[in-house]
């Protein structure tokens, strides 16, 4: 038991946000991003908290000794995001329905297809192609589905780009902008699992909303 334990904490430090920058600099943040919002298999990835990270690691001599180019990360974290969301698109609108239908594996869960056609649902296409940015698992597996219900590609590029700024450049600039505030910086690691945390409150926002204007 003690083995598995040890191997399991080794793994998930291996795809911890720190260790992925460590050991892949700007280009691996920009591939982790295509790949989580753009490959099935990619939602398991710290997409939320790689970017708060991110941000964090381009303040000069933070306390997790990482350095990121600002400028850069700005340019290349809404490309990636935004491209793979397209990516994603495109393979469901090819693919269409059946790239759902699979059963339960290791890595696949029909829970996953669930959620994200809930958020559909919800929400409505456009507005769910943005806030689904914003919730681990679902902004993975919503844009294949996007493309699969054949939502025009135009109008899925859009809100696309709009939600792939948005979540990218706001994460960036929340660790950028914490990471010069002297008590934020000595609580890095809270600050990472309250962002994770964080990330599904526009959702939970939104529910709300409706709900009680449904009841009005």
């Amino acid at each position: 038991m003690s083995r598995v334990v040890q191997v399991d904490a080794s793994v998930l430090h291996s795809i911890s946000a720190q260790s992925l920058i460590n050991s892949l600099g700007l280009a691996g943040v920009a591939l982790i991003l295509f790949a989580e919002t753009g490959i099935l298999l990619g939602f398991f990835l710290p997409g939320d908290s790689l970017l708060f990270v991110a941000g964090y690691a381009t303040v000069a001599k933070n306390t997790l000794h990482l350095h990121l180019s600002f400028p850069g990360l700005l340019v290349l974290a809404p490309i990636a995001a935004i491209a793979g969301a397209q990516v994603g698109f495109e393979i469901g609108r090819r693919t269409g329905p059946a790239l759902f239908s699979r059963p339960n594996s290791r890595l696949f869960r029909r829970e996953y297809v669930e959620r994200t056609q809930a958020v559909f649902e919800e929400f409505g296409l456009p507005r769910a192609v943005v806030i689904a940015r914003f919730v681990p698992v679902v902004r993975t597996f919503l844009n294949p589905m996007a493309g699969a219900i054949g939502m025009p590609a135009r109008r899925f590029a859009l809100w696309n780009a709009v939600g792939g700024i948005a979540w990218t450049i706001g994460l960036v600039l929340l660790g950028h902008g914490l990471g010069h505030v002297g008590v934020f910086r000595k609580h890095i690691e809270l600050l990472v699992l309250a962002v994770v945390v964080l990330s599904v409150l526009p959702l939970i926002y939104e529910v709300t909303r409706r709900r009680r204007a449904a009841r009005s």
